[in-house]
């Protein structure tokens, strides 16, 4: 079992937030890491309310959290999926609470939820036993969230997601198999800049990538293709005090500047000139 990590592609200042809560990734069972990117473990404890913010990525989460400003719902936890968030997203903080999340790989959701499409998700938060199912149908066994969000100790939290996890293991599914594989070459492959490109690399034509996308994925192939693009620009944007921006909108195959101007002040909602590591 991996050990405590940190990735902040796609957190808005990411240094902020990590002074302000415990940030951890850990990896899931053996037997889940084709379906699962990892599981992300948040706690705080704020003397302030906050806010923070997430361009996010092409994946569905399974999210099982307690606030204690949450009321008695909030104090007893709730396990939900939250479905591709297309814009901006922010979650306010305080008081006191926890977080443990399952980030699910671009594609491999479809499996664990097989009734409906994923793009039947983007953009919504439904509870887990609305939106999983159980090999064989029916809804997953009745694991609530205090099991999961209960435990002090970081590995018997860990240990609880596996075990809520592991029965609900999908039979193969090739469809999945190519959402994932198409994905993830979005993601590493910089040549692929256009989605017929995408298309042509899994031997299909560009609906048929389209209509994949929708029922794996839950977003287009060229919504995936653009958010990578923002990921990569928002992150040279805090490595970087004065990044050229020119350059790096082709770097991303941008045809000129004003496009990633454009793409990125939508979906940060600031221009790249203003954002500014702290």
């Amino acid at each position: 079992m991996a050990g405590p990590g940190r990735e902040t592609r796609g957190i808005v200042d990411a240094p902020d937030l990590f002074t302000r809560v415990r940030f951890r990734l850990r990896d899931p069972a053996p037997e889940l890491r084709p379906h699962v990117e990892h599981y992300w473990l948040i706690d705080w404890d704020l003397e302030e309310p906050y806010t923070s913010q997430v361009v996010p990525h092409p994946c569905v989460h399974l999210v099982f959290q307690r606030s204690e400003s949450g009321g008695a719902a909030g104090r007893a936890g709730t396990a939900e999926v939250y479905g591709v968030v297309q814009g901006l997203f922010s979650q306010r903080l305080e008081g006191r609470g926890r977080v443990c999340g399952v980030k699910f790989r671009p594609g491999a959701f479809r499996p664990f939820a097989p009734g409906r499409p994923v793009s039947d998700w983007t953009g919504r938060r439904v509870p887990a036993d609305e939106a999983l199912t159980a090999p064989g149908g029916g809804p997953p066994a009745s694991v609530i969230a205090p099991d999961v969000l209960a435990p002090a100790d970081e590995d018997a939290r860990v240990a609880a997601l596996d075990a809520y996890l592991l029965p609900l293991l999908p039979a193969p599914d090739p469809q999945a198999e190519l959402a994932k594989s198409l994905a993830e070459r979005a993601r590493t492959d910089r040549s692929l800049l256009r989605v017929d490109a995408l298309a042509r690399a899994g031997d299909l034509s560009v609906r048929s990538l389209q209509r994949l996308f929708s029922g794996y994925v839950g977003v287009g192939p060229k919504w995936v293709i653009l958010r990578h693009r923002i990921h990569e620009a928002l992150q040279r944007a805090e490595k970087d005090p004065e990044p050229d921006w020119a350059r790096l909108a082709a770097d991303l195959g941008y045809s000129d500047q004003a496009h990633l101007v454009r793409d990125f002040t939508a979906t940060v909602g600031v221009p790249p000139t203003a954002f500014a590591p702290h």
